[in-house]
C-alpha cells in the first residue's frame, strides 16, 4: 500500500454514552481518534475511560471543529447547538 501524509488533525471523537432513565443520552466526550499513515488503522488517545467499557467514536464534523465542548448531550432532534450526536 502506498504511503500517505498523516493527518494532522484527529477525524473522530471518542464518547462515553451515559444512559440516563427518563432523560436524553449524555455523551461525554473522553478522547480523540487519529489515523494510522498507512490507514489500517487508529490510535485513540483517551483522558477517561468509560466505567461500563464501550467507547463510541463519531467522525468530527465542521459543526464540531467549532465548537468542540467537553461534554455533549443526545437531543430528541439529533444535533443541538451543543452538537450532541444520535445514533
Amino acid at each position: 500500500m502506498a504511503e500517505k501524509e498523516a493527518p494532522k488533525q484527529p477525524t473522530h471523537r471518542a464518547y462515553s454514552v451515559i444512559r440516563r432513565e427518563g432523560q436524553d443520552d449524555f455523551w461525554l466526550n473522553v478522547g480523540l481518534v487519529f489515523p494510522h499513515k498507512d490507514g489500517g488503522g487508529f490510535n485513540i488517545m483517551l483522558q477517561a475511560f468509560p466505567l461500563d467499557g464501550k467507547i463510541v467514536c463519531r467522525e468530527i464534523t465542521d459543526d464540531d471543529k467549532d465548537d468542540a465542548p467537553a461534554q455533549r448531550r443526545q437531543s430528541n432532534g439529533g444535533r443541538s447547538s451543543q452538537g450532541s450526536h444520535r445514533r
